[in-house]
């Protein structure tokens, strides 16, 4: 029977005029609440959470789908095997486990089952398997987990980094493994950080699996060290080295490299037990030595900058990658360079020559006093023997004393040069180093770059007296102090020594001289000799009118001088 006061679904309503129409026939409350259901499944419906997507586009490190919601989700490509990546508009079956920073959905392969009771949660607890759950909201130290029933997930545990990125998981679907179960209190206790670490290790391992040495990656840089720069590459992280990222040298990686910066580089070495992959930027650049044997020849002035200095020498970069050796003994023609770091520093920029290539050693020998010029070069004309120097005395040995001409350039005055009036045992005695000498060049051999000087020959002695009171055609007499084919030793004064040639018919004539035998006891007075000749040398008066005798040592005869040589203070005569 029915109720007189509801009206008759197709009656009219008694307080409308009959010229109102009808209503439509009103929805059914079952049939919103169905539609709410399935819209709101993802949050109430048990079981299942797996979701299927559609690819929309495909990049070089994700994939982007569309999962029913406003927002897409996006899936790592590394989910996929190497070189088989779905394609636009296929269907792939996935599961939602959290938002990234720009709100995209977080995706991962394959379904997860909710626990649906208290058997279910035992089950997945034991088999540590991976569960979903909705973050409830936030709690002290932690965060309220729906699992099917209550649970609660630490902080520490949830994967973020602050109170912040905590907020952001409210009303989110998760994946998480429960790590505490307790029945009889009800308590069980979820970990979300796990599972995204397995994922990351999953994925790295794959990754792994899909590179080779020689391949060329793109990557990020994601930290610095003084040793190198980590690069992620597509989800595993590999070592650039200090050494691999230019082929010029690189002090700092800081330097040239950045925190996020994009790279490309290749892989020179995987080591699959150890998970270590090692890349090099420089490898996929053109190496420099190629060029060097064309480019850069012996004798060429170049320019570079110093890299660095060692007690041997100095390396110079003269463009990225190339870098010749100065070593000490090319530094300085002056002075011995004890380290390098004495002469030039790190960075200063130096011009130098090459001494030599070797492009298959990859080695450049630089010359830094080459730059300068050869001292040496005019030596000849500027120190030639006779001509007096005056300069520092640089050095001391126990055999002599060198000194310093000009820039470069160095004599030595051996110990027997140093002295006339005293005989020294070591040049100490007499100089000092520092001291300003004067000397006499006595010979130069330019190829040993050797300069022989002396000091006593500046000094006058009755020699030089001598050369300068005579001149060649003088005529003078001496006393043969020995007497031989050909030539004869005559001594023209105290300390004055010469020599005279004998023609082979003089000498032929001298021979064919009858000599009367010297009796045994006599000896020949020389007694006066000394004052004879010091009252006749000047003059050139004949000691005896008489004609000579035969030659024979003790003699004295008149003679002509022929030669007289100051620079070596050498005297020679003829018969007169």
């Amino acid at each position: 029977m029915s109720d007189p006061n509801v009206p008759e679904p197709n009656s009219p309503n008694p307080g409308t005029p009959e010229s109102t129409p009808a209503l439509e026939p009103a929805e059914s409350f079952k049939d919103i609440f169905s539609e709410y259901e399935q819209s709101h499944s993802r949050k109430r419906q048990p079981g299942s959470q797996g979701r299927e997507g559609t690819v929309i586009t495909v990049t070089a490190d994700s994939i982007v789908l569309d999962i029913g919601f406003k927002t897409e989700g996006v899936l790592p490509l590394t989910a996929f095997p190497a070189g088989k990546p779905p394609k636009p508009g296929d269907k792939v079956q996935v599961t939602v486990k959290g938002r990234d920073p720009e709100g995209y959905y977080e995706l991962t392969c394959g379904k997860v089952e909710r626990p649906t009771d208290w058997a279910s949660l035992e089950k997945a607890f034991a088999e540590k398997s991976t569960i979903i759950g909705t973050v409830t909201g936030v709690v002290k130290g932690g965060l309220s987990v729906d699992v099917g029933v209550r649970a609660f997930m630490p902080a520490s545990r949830s994967g973020t980094k602050d109170a912040a990125e905590l907020e952001k998981l409210v009303e989110q679907e998760i994946r998480c493994r429960i790590i505490k179960l307790d029945v009889a209190e009800e308590d069980v206790v979820v970990d979300r950080r796990a599972i995204a670490e397995d994922e990351e290790r999953a994925g790295k391992q794959r990754r792994y699996s899909e590179l080779k040495e020689g391949d060329t990656v793109q990557g990020e840089v994601r930290s610095l060290t003084d040793y190198g720069a980590f690069v992620d590459i597509g989800g595993a992280d590999a070592l650039l080295h200090v050494g691999e990222i230019s082929w010029r040298r690189v002090n700092k990686p800081s330097d040239v490299l950045s925190t996020g910066q994009q790279i490309e580089a290749k892989i020179i070495k995987i080591d699959s037990d150890k998970h270590r992959i090692a890349i090099s930027m420089k490898q996929l650049l053109p190496h420099p030595w190629d060029a060097v044997a064309e480019k850069y020849k012996a004798g060429e002035r170049v320019r570079g900058t110093v890299t660095r200095t060692a007690d041997f020498g100095a390396f110079v970069e003269l463009e990225p990658g190339i870098e010749g050796l100065i070593h000490i003994s090319e530094m300085s023609w002056a002075k011995r360079v004890r380290t390098a770091s004495d002469v030039v520093k790190p960075g200063e920029t130096v011009e130098a020559v090459i001494l030599g290539v070797n492009a298959g050693e990859r080695r450049l020998s630089l010359g830094l006093k080459q730059a300068l010029g050869d001292p040496w070069a005019g030596a000849a004309q500027k120190f030639s023997p006779g001509t007096v120097i005056e300069g520092p005395v640089t050095n001391l040995t126990k055999f002599g004393a060198f000194v310093q001409l000009t820039e470069g350039v160095e004599g030595m005055i051996h110990i027997s040069e140093i002295s006339a009036e005293k005989r020294i045992n070591h040049p100490q005695e007499v100089l000092r180093a520092g001291q300003v000498v004067k000397a006499q060049v006595l010979a130069l051999d330019t190829e040993k770059r050797l300069i022989r000087l002396s000091m006593k020959q500046l000094v006058p002695t009755g020699l030089d007296e001598y050369l300068a009171e005579h001149k060649e055609g003088d005529i003078v007499t001496g006393r043969m102090t020995e007497v031989s084919k050909g030539s004869v030793r005559v001594e023209l004064g105290e300390g004055v020594l010469a020599t005279c040639r004998i023609p082979e018919e003089r000498a032929a004539k001298e021979d064919q001289r009858e000599e009367p035998a010297p009796s045994s006891s006599a000896k020949p007075d020389l007694s006066s000799l000394g004052s004879m000749l010091q009252a006749r040398w000047k003059s050139g008066a004949p000691a005896d009118e008489a004609k000579p005798d035969a030659m024979r040592a003790g003699q004295i005869r008149k003679f002509r001088i022929t030669k007289l040589d100051p620079v070596t203070k050498k005297i020679e005569l003829e018969l007169e």
